[in-house]
């Protein structure tokens, strides 16, 4: 019984993973946002802290006997699954759910509104007691600075040069791990989206090494300050995250102009609501099935 435990809590992670990686590929929608409803965000969090506090320490002779404590301290049971799950995720997203996003913008848009939407419940219950005037004004903080950055405009040429590669994926690796803030959207904001996606399709893995290298980078350069924030401001870090979450909605309004501009609805828009309704029944079902399970086993975070 405790094997076939083991195997269906791994089967699980991996489902996790894969949900992580297909939002990667949805510009809007975050993969952070996705760890955070799926219960693996602080583990994963934890586990990226102690590979870079790794790979800093193999650069000093004297710290290269720590090394194997920071990696012991990697929960691999959660991490090694999710990870997996995250690049199928990604192929598989890449390959499939792309065509749809593209043949139907704002049907999607409507769909992954809703269970953004509905994901708010997450964060907003982890803070708890912690809500006060304060906090909810730093929340809408966190939610203007989110709204005003999902109208900027894409920038035009950024796809032409291979040297903006790195840098992009620095920058979107750090969305990676903050939940509201998509990946996806920040390369479309960078104009790298269409080539990565491309990279990704078409095996390109000399584009894809340049894209892991800095990714690397940026994950080194931001995962330790959130770590600390998650230990030491773990309620004034959620409220953040949920000031983010809500202002990245704006990403999701369904209709939208060529330069990000919101559009008015438009006669029978509300049918496309519906669809919004659907998709944050099946999170809040999915949450509340998830919660209801990890009451009846130990809790992974």
């Amino acid at each position: 019984m405790e094997r076939i435990g083991g195997l269906l809590r791994a089967l699980g992670n991996l489902a996790r993973g894969v949900a992580i990686g297909v939002a990667e590929i949805i510009p809007g929608v975050s993969g952070g946002t996705v760890a955070l409803i799926v219960g693996v965000y602080q583990s994963l969090i934890g586990a990226a802290s102690h590979v870079v506090r790794s790979f800093t320490l193999a650069l000093s002779a004297h710290g290269r006997r720590r090394m194997s404590s920071e990696i012991a301290h990697i929960r691999f049971v959660i991490v090694a699954p999710v990870l997996v799950g995250m690049v199928a995720g990604i192929f598989v997203g890449a390959a499939l759910l792309e065509p749809v996003i593209v043949a139907h913008p704002v049907e999607t848009r409507a769909v992954f509104a809703g269970l953004i939407l509905a994901s708010l419940w997450v964060p907003i219950t982890m803070v708890g007691s912690g809500w006060n005037l304060r906090m909810m004004a730093l929340a809408a903080l966190g939610a203007t600075a989110s709204f005003l950055f999902t109208g900027l405009p894409v920038l035009a040429g950024a796809s032409d040069s291979l040297w903006w590669v790195a840098p992009a994926a620095a920058i979107a690796v750090c969305a990676l791990v903050l939940p509201g803030v998509s990946g996806s959207f920040l390369l479309v904001t960078l104009g790298m989206y269409e080539p990565t996606l491309a990279a990704v399709n078409d095996r390109d893995f000399g584009y894809l090494g340049v894209f892991v290298l800095g990714a690397i980078i940026g994950l080194s350069a931001f995962v330790g300050m959130l770590q600390w924030l998650l230990e030491h401001r773990r309620v004034l870090t959620l409220v953040v995250m949920t000031g983010l979450m809500a202002g990245s909605l704006r990403a999701l309004w369904p209709w939208q102009g060529e330069n990000r501009e919101l559009l008015a609805m438009p006669e029978g828009g509300l049918v496309m609501w519906g669809w919004s309704v659907v998709a944050g029944l099946v999170v809040v079902v999915v949450i509340a099935l998830e919660r209801f399970l990890q009451a009846r086993v130990n809790p992974q975070e």
